[in-house]
Order: C-alpha cells, then sequence, then structure tokens
C-alpha cells in the first residue's frame, strides 16, 4: 500500500446544509427579521437607504455558527450577519437565496443570486469558475474522532474517513487518503457527524471551526480533534461571476470599511471568543 501524505501543519474548507428546497428565494426572514436585522444596522450607523438595490446572496443554510435556520424558520449566523453589514455598506438590501451546497457556484453562474456568502474557500480550483473577494475570514481542516480511538492522522490506513461531499476536506482526502483509507461522502454536516457517533466512520474531516462549535455541546465530550490543523485554501471569501468585478471591487471596500470600523470585530465576537479574521 501506498503510505499517505499529509500536508505541511500550517495552520482551513466548508460545509454543506439542511434539506431546504434549492433555489428558494427568501428575504432576511419576515417583519421580525427585517426588524432586528434593521436595528443592528442602525446602532452601527450600517442602514441602508430606501429603494437600495436589491443584492441577492446565495447561501446554503446548514453549517452552524455560520449558516443556520432558528425555530421560527428564519436565517441566522456569522455569513448571515457579515452578508447584512457588507449590503448596507454597500447602501444595498440583502435578498437571501437558499441553495444547497453543490448548487451554489452553478447558481451563480446561472444567475440566480449575484454572490456567494456561505463560508466558501478561495482555491485554485474554484478560481477557473468564479472570482473572489479578499478573504473574510480564516480557519484550519482538522480531524475529529472519538477519543481513545487511536485514530491517528499519520497512520490511517484500513480506518473509514468521512468528509463533505464537495469540500476542499473531500478533494484533499480523494487525493492523498483514498489509497490507504476507505473514504465516505456526506452530503450535508448532519448526516457526517451523525455517522461519526454512530460509529460508521472513525473519523471525521473539515473545517475546524465548525467543528469546534459541534464539539462544543455537552453529549459531544467523547470526541475531540485527532492531529494538527491544516491550510488548504487561501481563506475564506465571497464568490461572483467573473465578468461582475465592479460588485467584486465593491464588496472589497465595504469588507475593508467594516473591518475598520469596528462592526466585523462586533459580528465575530457573537459567535467566537477570538477573531476569526
Amino acid at each position: 500500500m501506498t503510505s499517505s501524505k499529509l500536508p505541511e501543519p500550517m495552520g482551513s474548507p466548508c460545509a454543506a446544509a439542511p434539506r431546504e428546497p434549492p433555489e428558494r428565494e427568501v428575504t432576511a426572514g419576515g417583519l421580525t427579521r427585517t426588524l432586528a436585522a434593521a436595528l443592528f444596522l442602525a446602532l452601527f450607523g450600517l442602514a441602508p437607504t430606501i429603494g437600495a438595490e436589491m443584492l441577492r446572496i446565495g447561501i446554503d443554510p446548514g453549517y452552524p455558527p455560520f449558516s443556520d435556520i432558528d425555530e421560527e424558520g428564519r436565517l441566522k449566523g456569522f455569513d448571515v450577519d457579515i452578508a447584512l453589514a457588507l449590503c448596507a455598506r454597500m447602501e444595498a438590501s440583502c435578498s437571501f437565496v437558499r441553495q444547497e451546497w453543490e448548487g451554489l457556484i452553478p447558481g451563480l453562474r446561472a444567475r440566480k443570486f449575484d454572490a456567494i456568502v456561505s463560508s466558501m474557500s478561495i482555491t485554485r480550483k474554484r478560481r477557473r469558475l468564479v472570482a473572489f473577494t479578499e478573504r473574510y475570514y480564516r480557519s484550519k481542516v482538522r480531524f475529529v474522532a472519538r477519543k481513545g480511538s487511536g485514530f491517528d492522522p499519520a497512520a490511517p490506513a484500513g480506518r473509514t474517513v468521512g468528509a463533505m461531499r464537495a469540500t476542499i476536506a473531500s478533494d484533499w482526502l480523494e487525493e492523498n487518503l483514498a489509497r490507504v483509507a476507505a473514504v465516505r461522502l456526506y452530503d450535508d454536516q448532519e448526516a457526517l457527524l451523525r455517522a461519526l457517533v454512530e460509529g460508521r466512520v472513525d473519523a471525521v474531516f473539515g473545517d475546524a471551526l465548525g467543528f469546534r462549535n459541534w464539539l462544543g455541546s455537552p453529549e459531544r465530550t467523547a470526541f475531540g480533534f485527532a492531529g494538527e490543523g491544516y491550510r488548504l485554501d487561501e481563506g475564506i471569501g465571497i464568490a461572483v461571476r467573473k465578468e461582475d468585478d465592479a460588485l467584486r471591487r465593491r464588496l472589497n471596500r465595504a469588507l475593508r470599511t467594516i473591518l475598520a470600523d469596528g462592526s466585523y470585530d462586533e459580528i465575530n465576537a457573537r459567535y467566537f471568543p477570538f477573531s476569526i479574521y
């Protein structure tokens, strides 16, 4: 058997989603959500003008704490709040289009929405299809396994490892471990983590920040990170169509603004006790 080669530890992928009907266009969640978003934006001087342009944001809502759906069916999460802040700085209104992960880039290119704000890793492979803004956060890619299982990322031969389909984590597993370990891919994060809990995989491989949220639950004390974190991307960015460079530049300017005026830090602090930028 050929031994696997792990990347040098440096310090990132993404996620998939619950089964909301794809391509369902929604606003930020009805009157209550609108008022709450308006209050947040007003507090930071971010409120868009009445009659502003509508920017359609593609998002896969199944990746807490970045994107999720609350008990009343409204979108919430870090990505949602970042998108709202950017739209306001651009004097635009956000309309969120819920889309399954694998359909995000095809949907963007088919003009079903104008930008993807859904924790998408910037990679050379994706740059062939879309353009990216500057990063709006960083993450790492890590293994998670049951404590005491003996799973060693440096010696995965004979083990079964799971990942989210169509992510940089799944790409890396198929390219590097498939010859020595069984690789199983799942459509969404819930199914991936359920496979780990039920023992159908020995470990899962994916975004460390997304796993951190899951591991933080009291019922997850039997699981933990295995090995070091690895960087497989250029950070997490907003994807736009290649021909929409003016929009990409506007998003970059808005991103720099919220980084400079403290709005980004306030959003960050809602979800993480440390900076993820």
